[in-house]
């Protein structure tokens, strides 16, 4: 048990997610001037957290075992797919969440324009809006990336 504390990779990775999660905050509060506290715990947004953590993960073991070792390739391959999928994938549900929300106001609109019966309902018998910040941006996706090497390549320079 007390090798889980010890392994350099996952405390890279685990630190990677932390700390993309938490840069969220400021960096939401320096473009709006107000502060999200739940961005810590939410989805996309700036720098991603996906790709901060497997390329934290990468690095170290990179840094570990070498850049020539199996072991970095698997986990290079792993940041890859990871980095595609936040931004392409999960990037384009949000679009599409975007659209059907869209939808989803209108209709409600017009509804509520030829049938008053509609108002009177409570809100837990609306529909939720489809949560659109799925995915990230090519810049997210690179922002985060590039704070996961960095961070790593400054923890392993100082600890191993």
């Amino acid at each position: 048990m007390s090798d889980l504390f010890f392994n350099f990779p996952l405390i890279a990775a685990l630190l990677g997610v932390f700390s993309a999660q938490f840069l969220k905050i400021p960096i939401h509060f320096f473009q709006t001037k107000k502060i999200k506290w739940d961005l810590f715990i939410s989805t996309g947004g700036m720098p991603s957290s996906h790709s901060a953590s497997v390329t934290s993960l990468a690095t170290a073991i990179g840094a570990m075992h070498g850049i020539g070792s199996s072991l970095f390739a698997i986990a290079a391959m792993f940041a890859i797919i990871v980095m595609y999928d936040a931004k392409g994938i999960r990037w384009h549900a949000g679009e599409q969440a975007a659209v059907l929300n869209d939808l989803v106001e209108e209709f409600r609109d017009h509804v509520k324009k030829s049938n008053k019966k509609f108002e009177q309902k409570d809100v837990e018998e609306q529909r939720k809006e489809l949560k659109e910040l799925l995915g990230h941006s090519p810049k997210e996706v690179f922002f985060g990336g590039l704070l996961g090497i960095t961070q790593t390549l400054i923890l392993s320079w100082l600890f191993l």
